[in-house]
């Protein structure tokens, strides 16, 4: 016989594992859950289980979705010629949030480590290169981190693109930022991308 608490210490259990929620945070949000069972928990658990059984990567650019190209590679409204280059979903999420960039995108999955064995292969790499060519892309924007590994990797994807225009994202004080409150690097990044007013 089953405690009558395990479902519930499964899902609290699952649900601690999420981003942003510890085992507190979970415990209160299957609470309210459950509260609201047939508002928000059914719902919610009809979404979860539709999304798990249909969801993948775009075959083309590496975007989630539920078919085999996303939505963004289908659009005609997009600008032909443009790819901006992002590590991860969550940061081609961001982007299409600041609703500026009208290209398309190319998903790598990471980044460039010699020190965990991912090389060129391990990404998405070998796609990119194969797209600019089928895609007759011009301009080549990289939207990477400014760590280490994403520098690297920016710099080895622009020595591998020696007929195409490679800018980057632009690095240094953010908006409503103050100096006291920015990182060294952040302060030498803005002061060497500085331009004329």
């Amino acid at each position: 016989m089953s405690n009558s608490t395990e479902d519930l210490d499964h899902l609290i259990a699952l649900m601690a594992k999420l981003p942003g929620l510890g085992p507190r945070s979970a415990r209160r949000a299957v609470l309210h859950l459950i509260k609201k069972r047939s508002l928000q928990l059914l719902p919610l658990a009809e979404a979860m289980h539709k999304v798990g059984s249909t969801v993948r990567e775009c075959l083309n650019c590496g975007n989630v979705c539920t078919c085999d190209i996303c939505d963004i590679c289908q659009s005609e409204k997009r600008a032909i010629g443009q790819i901006c280059i992002v590590e991860d979903v969550a940061d081609l999420w961001a982007m299409e949030r600041s609703g500026v960039f009208k290209g398309r995108y190319h998903v790598l999955g990471g980044t460039l480590s010699a020190l965990d064995a991912i090389g060129p292969e391990e990404l998405r790499i070998p796609k990119l290169l194969d797209r600019i060519i089928s895609e007759n892309v011009t301009e080549v924007i990289l939207a990477l981190g400014a760590t280490i590994d994403g520098q690297t990797t920016a710099h080895y994807i622009a020595d591998q693109l020696p007929d195409v225009t490679v800018t980057s994202l632009a690095q240094g004080v953010p908006v409503g930022g103050e100096l006291d409150y920015l990182d060294d690097g952040t302060i030498t990044a803005a002061l060497n991308a500085r331009k004329a007013i």
